[in-house]
């Protein structure tokens, strides 16, 4: 029996452990799609206890928490952080085969020296253990992505965000972790939603420009996209339902804005039409800039209405969507090809069934313009398991090159989501052990060292054009 998340955990053959202890645990991180809050950088946060740093928030432990009849008091109630981390330990202790289980002990394990076991029996323990260790200078928010080594985080961020915290970081000479802007325009694209015309108000007051068209709408975001660029910005963001292509004629999506601006609602065919052209349009426009465009889809939010009346979106009641036509994005991705305009593309997918779809797309538009110009992005959500990684990974390599993959990021809104990265190391080089042992590829050192960096840090510092240097 092999101990309990020893040093060789989930590393199961002699390959495995060299090319993790070797080369892969010495490798930085770069996290370049996350959900942190800049201000707390900024401000360089320090937590009082491990509930507000391990539960706020953080959805995928309300999710276990509700599974085990806790009640709403001890999740996002006002029940007292000391109960709410008894609920959280009790409910660990179930929690066999699922990643929170490994990801909480890498935690403990890396940031308090705790190497024992979280179940509702040690919680006291470990509450003390960790509150006490809260309050050392090593554990304000900076000397956590230190001890990380951390060297590049981009939060996400929305166009009309004045960016102060990013450029009061940036700004500061002590401290030296880059923290750039992810640029995420959802909200400039859901036509459907009910606050929509305020959104765009606050946009045009951002930009400088009175909204009244979908002109005004386009330079308004280039007038965004330059400020962001500005200040280090590689990168966009989208949450999707699905990768859409309905084009329309510009006077159609004029007029459809213009309807929905005089208070109408859109159709269903009016609203897809509009958000092909925005996506059309912001594809262009990154292409033009080098920046990367990643493309989340696959989810349906927001499920449980009483609950999402009650606490708002983001709080746990999103599930996988089985409705993603890939010959849509396929029709999409074409569209910018045929107009010379297909930025550096990321393309991640909720539901796991979807891999293959996308690694056949992958390879229908790769070029010279970037080494791995679209790639399918990491396990994500419900898939950033064990499982997942493999399928997605073995996905990747059977259809595609899995050498340029450019790896892990946390997409977290916690300071102690680091240990993602480790556990994504060490099932990557398990995997790739495992092939390596079976004699599917030869133990080149060489070669298997250039490819656990690439995938580990390298290739994402290339693919983004990040300033940083290789490792």
């Amino acid at each position: 029996m092999k101990p309990f998340m020893d040093k060789d955990f989930l590393l199961s053959t002699d390959t495995a452990r060299t090319l993790f202890h070797e080369i892969a645990e010495k490798m930085p991180v770069l996290d370049y799609h996350c959900h942190i809050n800049p201000q707390e950088i900024a401000e360089d946060r320090k937590f009082e206890n491990i509930t507000q740093v391990w539960l706020g928030g953080d959805h995928y432990k309300w999710r276990q928490m509700r599974s085990n009849g806790v009640e709403e008091y001890y999740i996002t109630g006002n029940a007292p952080d000391r109960e709410k981390f008894q609920k959280w330990a009790e409910t660990l202790e179930k929690a066999i085969g699922n990643p929170l289980y490994h990801w909480s002990h890498l935690e403990l394990q890396r940031f308090f020296g705790y190497y024992g076991v979280l179940n509702g029996d040690t919680a006291q323990e470990v509450w003390d253990l960790c509150n006490a260790k809260l309050q050392e200078d090593s554990m304000s928010v900076r000397n956590l992505i230190r001890q990380s080594a951390v060297t590049l985080i981009c939060t996400t961020d929305d166009p009309a965000d004045d960016l102060k915290w990013h450029k009061a970081i940036a700004e500061d000479s002590s401290f030296e972790v880059q923290v750039l802007p992810a640029w995420r325009p959802d909200k400039a694209m859901n036509i459907e939603k009910p606050d929509y015309a305020d959104y765009l108000d606050r946009l045009g007051k951002a930009a400088g420009i009175e909204i009244a068209s979908f002109a005004d709408l386009k330079a308004a975001l280039r007038k965004r996209m330059d400020y962001f660029d500005s200040l280090g910005c590689r990168a966009s963001d989208h949450a999707l339902e699905y990768v859409m292509y309905v084009p329309e004629t510009e006077e159609t999506v004029e007029a459809v804005l213009a309807k929905r601006l005089a208070g109408e609602r859109v159709t269903r065919q009016e609203e897809l039409g509009f958000k092909t052209a925005f996506m059309t349009f912001v594809a262009a426009e990154y292409a033009q800039r080098g920046w990367a465009m990643q493309l989340h889809y696959g989810c349906k939010r927001d499920n449980n209405t009483s609950m999402y009346q009650l606490l708002g979106p983001d709080t746990g009641y999103d599930c996988i969507n089985n409705y993603a036509p890939s010959s849509q994005m396929a029709d999409f991705l074409n569209a910018l090809n045929m107009a010379s305009s297909l930025p550096k593309t990321i393309i991640y997918s909720l539901n796991p069934n979807d891999d293959e779809a996308i690694g056949s797309i992958l390879g229908c538009f790769q070029n010279s313009d970037a080494i791995g110009k679209i790639q399918q992005g990491s396990a994500w959500w419900f898939n950033d398991n064990k499982t997942g990684m493999q399928k997605q990974m073995t996905s990747l390599a059977n259809l595609g090159l899995l050498g340029n993959f450019i790896g892990m990021l946390t997409d977290s809104r916690s300071f102690l989501s680091y240990p993602r990265h480790e556990y994504f190391r060490r099932i990557l080089c398990d995997l790739i052990g495992g092939w390596v042992e079976n004699g599917e590829y030869p133990y080149d050192k060489k070669a298997l060292t250039k490819m656990i960096k690439g995938i580990s840090y390298n290739n994402a510092v290339n693919y983004f054009g990040f300033k940083l240097e290789e490792k």
